[in-house]
């Protein structure tokens, strides 16, 4: 594509212009190649206005700047480029998103196992689904997940894999995950979503939006962009539901599901036991059984987000919800890793992910058995998450180890200091502090029994541990077949 056809639609500044041949966009340049547009991206900690020199000399034949620079290149002057990196990858691609039914789904917690099911669901009504998520990429659920650094990929990778997703894999249908960071940064910028997803919005990621209401408004951001036609799914339990449900546009399908509220799509007399969950499905039209081999509260309501989709794509939701019967979750989301005691790896990691994990865990101990929770907090995110959890932690377990997750830059022993100052009294008979986490796996198989259920919170499908400057492999699954055994 050439330069002039790339930048026609965009609000800039032209400088050393000419009209050159550009091969690819890259605002990394180390990974630049011949021809590229370079997109000098401004962060939290570098500035790729420093780097243009480098990509220049490894093929860059234009530059995107908020500054004008020292460089002989045709160079493309905007407001943002953070911003605007968006319009440019929508325009080189060809805006693939217009022509994919893209459903969108985001939340604190559950947005993993949400687009999974849709896309199972999809997948049951012999449909093609692509997914795009924390885990990766996948084009089916047989599909192998394909790496993605970032549960939303920053614009040039998403538009680009929407394109192969489209017009390579053939596939028109795409549910993606959507982070708050995502939508704050327009890293979905010009993505056209035909649909939107909430499932719920509870603590998290306040190291960045500082506040709930900023948190609220970066989400937002996904309903608001809806067009006439569109669709809106909103747990209507959520505490944020009404503030979501005043921001969607007229013209735009409104469905809500839930278990307490009345709701368009509800879930009555439920019910748990170790092989799962049954539930009444209850509908304006219809009424009947669902049996699950997923547990947890938690789960049902990921079932109900996905079922009321259906609804939205016209499927039968009877057939839909027969479709995921044998469905038994996603990796490292309440994952049972051993059957005695049971032992069970989540990847809950704030506040009401934890409480749901472990109200979960406490439907399936058996009387007289204890409930044993075993978590940490990560480094360089929210630290007012860390009392909390350890409030949560004390009410909701019998036994608590508490221990390291990711620390990052931070001193693992302040990151402990600060979760112990959330227990009530420190009884070493119901908590005990092992900060390495191999360590703290291990020590679990000494204060369980067989008929107890063991939870380890916070890494779930993570298979590394960030220690400061390195990062070493670790996985919470490996760890604890190591100790308990497959």
């Amino acid at each position: 594509m050439d330069l002039d056809t790339l930048v026609k639609n965009l609000d800039c500044e032209k400088i050393n212009y000419q009209n050159v041949e550009i091969t690819g966009l890259s605002y990394n340049s180390k990974t630049t190649d011949e021809g590229n547009l370079f997109i000098c991206l401004v962060g939290e900690n570098t500035d790729g206005h420093e780097y243009a020199k480098m990509a220049e000399e490894n093929g860059a034949v234009a530059l995107m700047v908020e500054r004008k620079l020292d460089s002989d290149l045709p160079q493309i002057l905007v407001k943002s480029t953070r911003h605007q990196i968006a319009d440019v990858a929508d325009a080189f691609y060809n805006s693939p998103s217009k022509a994919i039914n893209l459903i969108g789904v985001t939340g604190t917690n559950g947005k993993t196992t949400v687009t999974h099911l849709i896309q199972k669901i999809f997948e049951h009504d012999e449909k093609r689904c692509a997914l795009i998520g924390t885990l990766g990429y996948k084009l089916n659920s047989k599909d192998f997940y394909r790496e993605a650094k970032h549960t939303t990929p920053q614009a040039p990778e998403l538009q680009r894999l929407l394109h192969q997703i489209k017009y390579e894999n053939h596939i028109d249908n795409v549910a993606m995950e959507v982070s708050s960071h995502a939508l704050e940064q327009r890293r979905v910028g010009n993505c056209d979503f035909k649909g939107a997803v909430l499932t719920n919005l509870t603590q998290d990621h306040l190291d960045y939006h500082i506040t709930m209401d900023n948190y609220f408004e970066a989400k937002a951001i996904l309903f608001k962009g809806l067009k006439e036609g569109g669709f809106a799914v909103i747990n209507a339990d959520d505490e944020y539901a009404e503030r979501f449900l005043s921001v969607v546009p007229s013209g735009v399908r409104v469905l809500t599901y839930g278990i307490k509220k009345d709701a368009d799509v509800m879930a009555q007399n439920v019910e748990f036991t170790t092989d799962g969950a049954t539930f009444t499905l209850k509908t304006k039209n219809e009424c009947f059984s669902v049996k699950l081999h997923m547990n947890g509260m938690f789960s049902v309501y990921n079932v109900l987000a996905a079922l009321t989709v259906a609804i939205t794509q016209g499927f039968d939701v009877k057939d839909a919800a027969e479709g995921l019967a044998n469905v038994k979750g996603v990796a490292g989301r309440f994952e049972i890793v051993h059957k005695k005691p049971m032992v069970i790896v989540d990847y809950a990691h704030t506040p009401d992910g934890l409480k749901n994990v472990l109200k979960a865990g406490r439907e399936i101990t058996p009387e007289g058995a204890n409930l044993i929770c075993l978590f940490g907090c990560g480094g360089d995110r929210d630290a007012t998450k860390r009392p909390k959890m350890a409030a949560i932690a004390e009410e909701l377990s019998d036994k608590v180890v508490v221990t390291s997750d990711n620390p990052r830059s931070e001193n693992p022993d302040q990151i402990i200091a600060d979760i112990m100052a959330g227990f009530k009294s420190v009884d070493t008979d119901k908590v005990v502090v092992e900060p390495d986490r191999g360590s703290a796996i291990a020590l679990l198989k000494n204060i369980s029994n067989e008929n107890d259920v063991v939870i380890i919170a916070g890494k779930g499908h993570e298979d590394y541990q960030i220690l400061k400057d390195k990062t070493i492999h670790f996985d919470d699954r490996e760890e604890a077949a190591k100790v308990f055994g497959k």
